[in-house]
């Protein structure tokens, strides 16, 4: 759990409104077309059933920005420096096929379908159960509904939500238990390391590793679902889910940064994704490894368990050290603003480090770390409650929440980054006492895809059929 991590203060850039909901629903409506800019929230259904006067322009800002369109196809994979989304909606896979052919064909499936649902469509052909020649357009035949439906149809309806699905590939598609099934081992980038056992991880098998990442995010959470059970479907017989991972985060109205479920601001001290230079520095991958790889990054997923319960019982003051910031201006200790820079040398009138030389900031600080940034993109989740037993004083055994934080990272080298930063953490920081790794994950998440191509696309470039 890194230092959390700067979310760029500005407002979302206007982006053109979806002029369409998903295309087999508006095919069973009738042809209706809305406006997007006409509906700041809802579906087209609603809009079909209320009168006119119900209906109030929404600014087609607005309107852009919850329920626009991000382009799947480009230099880089959406998902990554892309405004963070409402919700998400992680899968990771294992692979079944001992072929590498029905790999890519499994990946080809998968970037069709994705570009599909990002821009607002069906993943596949839906059939017409009503029986009238025509009325769905992504039936080209009466066929259709002699065979399962290509899409299960719980997004009709729904607006594209700024849907982002992005890629990335584990070590087990390189090698498996000393195995090249594929003969890619030869190509597994150096950065793409295993990850260490860091001290306190406490890592369920079930939430750790696999061989291929989905990350859908989405401002609605049915719609990021959506995705990734599509992508399920047309994986039967080459991959399967080995574990999966839900996740929300709230950012304010306002603009301002968003809280974790500790209670303080999450997303202070990111590098700006609004700066190419700081991407190509910390996060973008360059000509130091695979050209594959070239402007693609490298992915850590960690499942971290939050005591809530004993976090609650903390004074304010307690909390504040351990994190070192204030908890509601989201200031640095001993500074007014949430912005302000970290002062790593500031001491009190006693000769004390104003920031605890064990808090969480200073720990995970650049200037602890000789520079270093990841770019932080996490999200908080709630798994209902189970019964645990406390890591530390008063070791109680209870139900309490299994809730706390989906940390997704992404860096040009996890070595100097990720591996690097918590390597420190996990034995020093204060937070630890409240926090427990329990799930993780490592994955090459490739440079975008180009249309007419398919993701990963370079990795199989001039191997042998």
């Amino acid at each position: 759990m890194s230092d959390p991590s700067k979310k760029d203060g500005s407002t979302l850039p206007a982006e053109p409104a979806p002029k369409l909901a998903r295309r087999g629903f508006l095919g069973k409506a009738g042809g209706l077309m809305v406006a997007a800019g006409t509906l700041a929230a809802g579906s087209v259904a609603e809009a079909a059933v209320k009168p006119k006067a119900a209906l109030e322009p929404a600014p087609s800002a607005v309107v852009a920005a919850k329920d626009g369109i991000e382009p799947f196809f480009g230099t880089h994979q959406g998902g990554i420096v892309t405004p963070q989304q409402d919700y998400t909606y992680l899968a990771v896979f294992d692979l079944q096929t001992e072929k590498r052919a029905e790999v890519i064909a499994l990946l080809q499936r998968w970037t069709d379908a994705a570009n599909k649902m990002t821009r607002g469509q069906n993943a596949g052909p839906l059939g017409n159960s009503d029986g009238v020649t025509g009325s769905d357009p992504d039936s080209s035949a009466n066929n259709v509904n002699d065979i399962a439906p290509g899409d299960s149809g719980e997004a009709l309806g729904l607006q594209p939500s700024r849907l982002t699905i992005t890629f990335g590939f584990g070590p087990g598609l390189f090698e498996r238990n000393g195995v090249d099934r594929y003969g890619l081992a030869q190509r597994r980038p150096a950065a793409l390391v295993d990850l260490p056992k860091f001290n306190g991880d406490q890592l369920v098998p079930e939430k750790t590793g696999g061989d291929i990442c989905i990350q859908a995010c989405a401002n609605d959470a049915q719609v990021a679902f959506h995705a990734v059970r599509q992508l399920a479907r047309l994986a039967y017989g080459a991959a399967g889910i080995k574990w999966v991972q839900t996740g929300f985060q709230s950012a304010p109205k306002d603009g301002s940064t968003g809280r974790n479920l500790m209670g303080f601001k999450d997303g202070t001290n990111n590098p700006s994704t609004t700066k190419p230079e700081l991407m190509n520095q910390f996060v973008w991958a360059g000509d130091e490894g695979p050209a594959w790889m070239k402007n693609g990054t490298y992915t850590v997923v960690r499942r971290i368990r939050i005591t809530l319960e004993h976090w609650d019982r903390m004074q304010l003051s307690f909390q504040e050290q351990v994190v070192g910031r204030h908890k509601y201006s989201g200031a640095p200790l001993g500074k007014a603003h949430e912005f302000d820079p970290v002062d790593l040398a500031a001491q009190d009138k006693d000769g004390n480090s104003v920031i605890p030389d064990n808090s969480h900031v200073r720990l995970s600080n650049p200037g602890s770390n000789d520079g270093e940034q990841i770019l932080r993109r996490g999200y908080s989740y709630n798994d209902g409650a189970n019964f645990y037993v406390e890591r530390w004083p008063p070791w109680r055994q209870e139900v309490e929440y299994d809730a706390g934080l989906l940390f997704i990272a992404h860096q040009r080298d996890p070595r100097t980054g990720f591996i690097r930063i918590n390597e420190k953490l996990s034995k020093i920081d204060i937070m630890n006492q409240f926090i427990t790794h329990v799930g993780s994950g490592i994955f090459a998440s490739p440079p975008g895809a180009a249309e007419g191509s398919y993701i990963g696309a370079a990795l199989f470039e001039g191997l042998p059929a």
